[in-house]
Order: structure tokens, then C-alpha cells, then sequence
């Protein structure tokens, strides 16, 4: 396996597009999940309102255990720019014909779709560690007190977060091998939501528990936005077994239906 994930990142590694993005992804996500609590104070010296009740220094955003679901939550709207490398990444393999070398040197298709899933669980786990660290850091600066409690508290949001980041990276691979091509494949990624929505404002009423098993909202379902919470309203604040299990079938079926189209297709 870890001569498989070799081999991609080789790949991968020699393309400036990959370090830009990356660092792209990288920089952008630890400066806003950082600064949260000071870009807040910043608008509120400027005249903006957050309601008459609501006091900008006493909101707990990065206060144990608070942080651990808002910062989650938070960085997983980035996942996008890290699904648009992972397109490019497959899609270079066919413009390059890297793929078809690939196969001519002995490496199997399935071998060949196991890289890029190996090289997706390598970014997700990036993705969670970074946030983590980030997350505990400024937990303990903005925290008024730190119990050990508080710390371990809501930990599961970060398997959901791996989980929601592995399942678009896998969404995105799979476009990328049933499409192959780049500009194509990241328009109908960019879409994807917009589509998956329009087609859920058709369903009727009577079938509005469907909506939750579409793939997109499956993968929004891991983590239930936290915000209205300092607002007084009643949130999830737990990772629903139900999502995780929709989620899990979803990422599956993403890399089995890749797996067919590079079974089939005449590379």
C-alpha cells in the first residue's frame, strides 16, 4: 500500500499546480479557523450588529469544548479546493497518458485507483490534523477555564471531519475517471450542490425523508452547522450514526463506480 501512495504523491509532487493549491488550501484554512474569534471583534468595531442580546466577547467560539464542532465545521467548507486537486491529479493522468504508462509497467487498475484513495486518506488526515492542532491551541488561549473533561469532549467530531473530507475527495475522484477532463469535471463539482438542490425542491412532501440519502446532503449531514446555538436555539451538537452510515455507503459507491468505469474504459 505505502508503495502505491509512493508512487502518486511522485506524481503529484511534480506538478506546481499541486503545491499551490495545496499550500493554497493549507495557509487559507489555518488563518480563518484562527482568527475567527479577531476577524469578529474587528466587524463589531466597525458598526457591525450582531443582535441586541449578543455580546462579541463573551461568545465561546473557541472556548473548550465549543471549538472542537466550530472549528470542524468551519474548515469543512474549504474541501472544495482540495476536491479541485484531486480532479486534476486524475484528469492530468489521462491528458499525460501517465495512466496508460502505468498499466503498461505492470500496476493493475484497481492498484492504480488504490493510490489516489491512498493518496485522498493521506490529505484527509492533513486536513484533521491540522484543524486539531489548530483547534487545541486556540482552545487553551481563549478558554477562561480548562478542564481535562472539556478537552476530550466532542473528540468524534474529528473521524465525522475525515469522514465528510474522504467522501468529497472520493466524489471528486470519481468524476475525475468518468469524465477526464479537468475543466469539465470541476464545473460539474462546483455544481454539484446546485443540482443536488434543485433536484430536492422537486420532491414531494411525502418523500422529503429521501432528501437526507442524496449524496451531497449526506455529506453535509456529518456536521450540523453550531452558530445558532449563541443565539439561543437549539443545535445538534452530536455526530448522528445515521449520516455516518448514508456518508460511508455514499464513499463507497463513489470509488466502486470509478472502479467500473477504469475496469471497462479503453485506456
Amino acid at each position: 500500500m505505502l508503495h502505491l501512495l509512493k508512487i502518486d504523491l511522485k506524481k503529484l509532487t511534480s506538478y506546481r499546480t499541486f503545491w499551490v493549491v495545496c499550500g493554497l488550501y493549507f495557509s487559507t484554512l489555518a488563518f480563518v479557523t484562527a482568527s475567527g474569534m479577531e476577524f469578529l471583534k474587528w466587524l463589531a468595531s466597525k458598526g457591525a450588529e450582531f443582535g441586541a442580546n449578543i455580546n462579541i466577547n463573551r461568545i465561546p467560539l473557541y472556548h473548550f469544548p465549543d471549538v472542537w464542532q466550530n472549528l470542524v465545521f468551519i474548515s469543512g467548507m474549504f474541501k472544495i479546493v482540495l476536491a479541485i486537486m484531486v480532479v486534476i491529479s486524475v484528469t492530468n493522468e489521462y491528458q499525460y497518458r501517465t495512466i496508460r504508462q502505468n498499466i503498461i509497467d505492470g500496476m493493475s487498475r484497481l492498484e492504480f485507483l488504490q493510490s489516489k484513495m491512498l493518496t485522498n486518506v493521506l490529505l484527509s488526515l492533513m486536513s484533521v490534523a491540522m484543524v486539531f492542532v489548530i483547534a487545541l491551541v486556540t482552545g487553551l488561549i481563549y478558554s477562561p477555564q480548562i478542564e481535562i473533561a472539556d478537552i476530550f469532549t466532542d473528540l468524534e467530531f474529528f473521524p465525522a471531519y475525515f469522514l465528510e473530507i474522504f467522501a468529497f475527495l472520493s466524489y471528486a475522484l470519481m468524476l475525475g475517471i468518468l469524465v477526464q477532463r479537468s475543466g469539465l469535471t470541476i464545473i460539474l463539482l462546483l455544481l454539484s450542490h446546485m443540482i443536488e438542490a434543485i433536484i430536492k425542491v422537486n420532491i414531494p412532501d411525502a418523500a422529503s425523508f429521501l432528501k437526507d440519502f442524496f449524496p451531497m446532503q449526506s455529506i453535509t449531514n456529518l456536521i450540523a452547522m453550531p452558530f445558532a446555538r449563541y443565539a439561543l436555539q437549539e443545535i445538534q451538537d452530536y455526530v448522528a450514526i445515521g449520516a455516518v452510515l448514508i456518508a460511508l455507503a455514499w464513499t463507497f459507491l463513489f470509488n466502486y463506480f470509478a472502479y467500473l468505469r477504469l475496469k471497462k474504459s479503453d485506456i
